[in-house]
């Protein structure tokens, strides 16, 4: 059912619809009401608080003004602002309405249009957007509910877990710089497993000295750990004795590095449990197992995929998958100039980062899809550049996606190297 094209979005108010523009605030909102003509019910605008009694007193204002001037649908229309917008809208929508989105960007262009003024204030900015959902000018937000709002809100936590890891990381990075730059030199990565269990034992290139080789190697033979030894601890020993490391205030130095650690620790457990339960919540989903079962798609870029995506069956085609994640190809054409098409990066960012990131990893683990990303590359026609290739692949992993989650299908590789229209076997 396409009921998301403009069209249909103005085939679906009628003389029965009751238009409600709502300009929504942190603590307060304020909203007016208009019919299909854009002629206004509301003698002054509605202020309600974001609060449960705020909400009832809407409702119970909306349903009034519908039994009184004989209207049996209501569209609550309203920016995105932030996340001020996520009660009111569930309140609504448990109620048994629809609310809809009109593009801030849209409001602030169109209330010039009655008024030729562009200030902004809570009696104006209802109307403009009542004026937009009255145009079919609005889009219809995705609320998640069930299993897709836990593996969303997951995936929101984990995102911010690796945020902090990045930050502890850099922190440890700088610490390093200032008191043992040349660490970089033994390891290449500053989280390496032997080299935490020394430095919580050592933290300055001093305490490595008088820990010595034997001491280092016994704390990686105590902990069983058979990637280092002998070898990585005299490096390690002789790289503390050249340090040109500060030796200044050595003793709040050692107390900032333990923290560090400590908060790096903690954070990667959080990101483990974290990402043990949304397996867990995943496996509720129908045929997850199926993209797993792709070489190249890990957990985390399923988990990422169904995050932003909800419920696919709500799609139509890959298609609006595609416009949805801002791959959507665009344009820029007039009269006999015909410009350079480019994607609209419109929509999801995360859920287009997600698929990027898949279209990387399938392309240097899935020999399918390198071969895929090679023929877009190389073909005697119309050849893609490095990235657009890139993105060509993230489109077709979005439409495999796509097709498995709602059809239940497995993945063959051979079937879509079937699929890719090569004009020399056309021609052939």
């Amino acid at each position: 059912m396409k009921y998301n094209t403009q069209n249909a979005k103005i085939k679906s108010i009628t003389e029965k619809t009751l238009i409600v523009g709502i300009d929504v605030g942190s603590e307060t909102h304020f909203a007016r009401a208009f019919d299909w003509r854009n002629y206004e019910y509301s003698k002054k605008p509605l202020e309600f608080s974001n609060t449960e009694a705020g909400f009832m007193t809407l409702k119970a204002w909306m349903a009034d003004l519908a039994e009184k001037y004989g209207k049996n649908v209501v569209i609550p229309g309203m920016e995105p602002t932030g996340h001020y917008w996520f009660n009111l809208g569930a309140y609504l929508q448990d109620n048994g309405m629809k609310p809809v989105h009109v593009n801030p960007h849209h409001v602030k262009k169109s209330k010039e249009l009655d008024d030729n003024n562009p200030n902004k204030n809570d009696r104006k900015d209802p109307k403009t957007i009542a004026a937009l959902v009255n145009e079919g000018r609005f889009s219809y937000p995705y609320i998640p509910t069930g299993i897709y709002a836990e593996i969303r809100s997951l995936s929101n936590l984990r995102l911010q877990t690796q945020e902090e890891i990045t930050r502890i990381k850099n922190r440890i990075a700088r610490w390093f710089s200032i008191y043992f730059p040349e660490i970089k030199d033994v390891y290449r990565n500053p989280d390496s497993v032997s080299g935490l269990m020394i430095l919580k034992e050592a933290p300055l290139p001093q305490d490595i000295v008088k820990l010595g080789v034997d001491g280092i190697n016994k704390i990686w033979r105590d902990a069983k750990l058979r990637a280092a030894g002998l070898k990585r601890a005299k490096t390690l020993v002789t790289a503390a004795e050249h340090s040109i490391g500060s030796q200044e205030a050595p003793d709040s130095a050692r107390i900032e590095l333990k923290n560090l650690l400590n908060d790096y620790e903690i954070y990667k457990n959080r990101e483990e449990d974290l990402m043990s339960l949304t397996e867990e919540k995943l496996s509720e989903i129908p045929h997850i197992d199926k993209l797993l079962e792709i070489k190249g798609v890990g957990l985390k870029t399923v988990s990422g995929f169904v995050a932003e995506v909800g419920d696919i069956t709500r799609f139509d085609n890959p298609k609006q998958l595609q416009k949805l994640a801002g791959y959507a190809i665009v344009e820029c054409s007039s009269g006999k100039h015909k410009g350079e098409s480019h994607i609209s990066y419109r929509g999801r960012k995360r859920l287009r980062y997600v698929l990027y990131e898949a279209a990387i990893s399938l392309i240097a683990r899935n020999e399918e899809f390198k071969e895929v990303h090679r023929y877009y590359r190389t073909r005697k026609e119309n050849p893609l550049k490095k990235m657009q290739s890139v993105i060509a692949v993230a489109c077709k992993v979005l439409r495999i996606f796509y097709t498995i989650l709602t059809k239940g299908v497995t993945y063959d590789g051979a079937k879509m190297m079937q699929d890719i229209k090569r004009p020399q076997m056309l021609a052939a």
